[in-house]
């Protein structure tokens, strides 16, 4: 299923740092890059979103927000995100609602997939990729970044 072209399905839920993170308050001011992921603590896992996180800058210059997504608690996210360094708020979808409307709610495993959304100011989706297996992680920051350079 493919989003792109398509209006984001908007939401609000609660972040690593302490909010509630409502998609559709991004538009007209920056694109936001949405990055789902299966679990925090995970080998794949650990290593992307710390890579994203620390491309923040060049995000930031770029005119996007990165916002990482999953089905962890806030705590989860927050013991995460203190271990590993992340920055980037990190979203509690806890009941997988938000990756089910994005298409990549793996309901049988009780996760989401891996997958990078991007949308621009004015809440469309520009560019989507959802990798085969959790396991994979091909599309890296700088790919993302280019996209964005794109818009």
């Amino acid at each position: 299923m493919s989003l792109v072209g398509q209006p984001a399905p908007d939401f609000t839920l609660p972040a690593s740092t302490g909010e509630q993170i409502t998609l559709s308050s991004y538009r007209d001011q920056k694109h936001v890059v949405l990055v789902f992921y299966p679990l925090d603590f995970s080998p794949v896992c650990s290593m992307q979103l710390p890579e994203y996180s620390g491309r923040q800058d060049d995000f930031a210059d770029a005119g996007a927000v990165v916002l990482g997504v999953n089905r962890d608690s806030v705590h989860a996210h927050k013991a995460w995100a203190a271990e590993y360094g992340i920055e980037v708020p990190l979203l509690a979808d806890m009941k997988l609602d938000v990756a089910r409307e994005y298409g990549v709610a793996i309901d049988d495993r009780g996760i989401s997939g891996r997958a990078v959304f991007l949308i621009d100011r004015s809440g469309v989706v520009r560019y989507q990729h959802v990798e085969e297996k959790t396991g994979d992680y091909t599309v890296r920051p700088e790919a993302v970044l280019a996209k964005i350079r794109e818009l």
